[in-house]
């Protein structure tokens, strides 16, 4: 194998990362490269991404209506990200509400509203019937009583995100409602930690934003993991990338897995710009 190939570069850029990297990228063009992409994951909250899938499935088939007003219960209640957790008792909103704050601040009391409206079984069918063989979601988010939430690989988690790119998340309609609540997404500091940061925020300089990301993390205490979607002036890419293994499972910004994630992004970033929108 060539030694200064992407995907060597990438092996590279995190051999001192205490745990296991793994990677899944693919520019559209026919270059998809991979470091172990069907090994399995901790998927923390990147299981979210299935959940509001199985949402728009539902919503798509005319299973439940979008509109439909859901209310924060007790026995929902959760610790960890998200909003919810800071208001009142017997809040409601439409399930649409529910299911687009589940993304874009991750909110956990908001993603057990969904489980329980949705069903674990019909959210995993759905996470089959798309070919997302090693996707499932185990249980509601329960720090105390279980130790996972659910699993997946890179690929199948790449593999999301190529479909949505080409809109065959159900229809054209719903695949571009889901990609506006990804990019609106505020968690993405693996991801982009290591991006220019001004061509991605258009708000402070005032200048055209050239580059965005529609993306959606996920960290528990055994992974930190990222992926999405990566739209620059040369089109866009697909990058997923999951840690588990390392050796600190504090929660801060400068954890090892986004400085190491930062890095390999900013790789992948540099090649497909250079290569002005392919890898190799």
């Amino acid at each position: 194998m060539d030694k200064l190939s992407l995907e060597a570069r990438l092996k590279a850029e995190v051999v001192s990362f205490s745990g296991q990297f793994s990677f899944y990228a693919n520019d559209f063009k026919g270059n998809v490269i991979t470091v172990n992409p069907n090994e399995t994951f901790e998927a923390g909250s990147c299981i979210k991404v299935f959940i509001l899938t199985e949402f728009f499935r539902q919503v798509y088939e005319k299973r439940i209506d979008p509109n439909t007003m859901l209310k924060y219960v007790k026995d929902n209640y959760i610790t960890g990200s998200g909003i919810l957790r800071s208001l009142d008792l017997g809040v409601e909103m439409t399930a649409k509400n529910f299911a687009t704050i589940m993304i874009i601040v991750s909110d956990n009391i908001a993603t057990n509203t969904l489980i329980d409206f949705l069903g674990i079984e019909n959210i995993n069918q759905t996470c089959a019937d798309l070919g997302f063989s090693s996707t499932i979601l185990h249980n509601k988010i329960n720090f105390e009583k279980y130790e996972r939430l659910g699993t997946t690989t890179p690929r199948d988690y790449g593999r999301f995100f190529e479909m949505l790119y080409k809109e065959e998340i159900w229809s054209p309609e719903i695949s571009k409602q889901m990609l506006g609540i990804f990019k609106s997404q505020h968690y993405n500091r693996m991801l982009t930690k290591d991006l220019p940061q001004y061509y991605l925020d258009s708000e402070d300089t005032g200048d055209e934003e050239l580059i965005y990301v529609a993306s959606k993390s996920g960290s528990m205490d055994a992974a930190r993991n990222d992926g999405g979607i990566i739209h620059t002036p040369y089109g866009s890419y697909v990058l997923a990338m999951f840690t588990k293994k390392f050796k600190d499972p504090l929660y801060y910004s400068e954890h090892e897995s986004y400085l190491f994630g930062g890095r390999a992004s900013r790789l992948i970033f540099d090649q497909y710009l250079a290569l002005k929108g392919r890898f190799v």
